[in-house]
């Protein structure tokens, strides 16, 4: 697994042994990010100098793909230690150290943010449902931005029940994933 593009580009990604971690592909994350870039979400792509939440982070991919192609910060909430220690290594690597903060939290009980965040990616074990609970709990903890866009990242043929504060924008399919793009509409 590789960084796709930006400052990083081609860059690998180290991941734990084992399956408790399922990277969103490369093939993914390069569409991802052409509609971000190149989408109806701002006349600009949004992820330049933006605060980004990675939460099941696993990798770190989204985020530092964030990082790689001009966002801000990055925080990323991981709970599993392996996977946590494979994204400290991919941090390290990148010598991204400066712009990114790890938490060793469940991201269905996060803590308090520091700030809002204008892009969030939530990529939660496929079939596991926490992505509703996980939006209402980083919702009420303060991570979204007023109209913060927030993609989930789940399996194509699962059902996502969004929560109050949330409005669906679109959804696209790749492969098993679907990613489905949300604003954040909780004040």
């Amino acid at each position: 697994m590789r960084i796709v593009a930006g400052k990083h580009r081609g860059r690998r990604l180290a991941a734990p042994p084992g399956s408790a971690v399922r990277p969103t592909s490369e093939r993914a994350r390069e569409a991802l990010f052409n509609i971000l870039a190149h989408g109806r979400f701002g006349p600009r792509p949004i992820y330049e100098d933006a605060r980004v939440l990675d939460a099941f982070a696993g990798t770190g991919a989204f985020g530092l793909e964030a990082l790689s192609r001009g966002a801000r910060f990055a925080t990323f909430i991981e709970k599993d230690r392996a996977a946590r220690d494979a994204l400290a290594a991919n941090v390290k690597a990148l010598r991204e150290d400066a712009r990114c903060r790890i938490l060793a939290a469940d991201a269905t009980a996060p803590p308090r943010a520091d700030g809002p965040y204008e892009l969030a990616f939530l990529d939660p074990p496929y079939r596991t449902d926490l992505a509703t609970p996980a939006l209402t709990a980083l919702a009420t903890s303060g991570w979204f931005a007023p109209a913060a866009l927030v993609i989930v990242e789940q399996a194509a043929r699962s059902d996502l029940a969004l929560p109050d504060g949330f409005e669906l924008l679109e959804e696209r399919r790749y492969g098993a994933g679907r990613l489905v793009f949300l604003r954040c509409t909780v004040p």
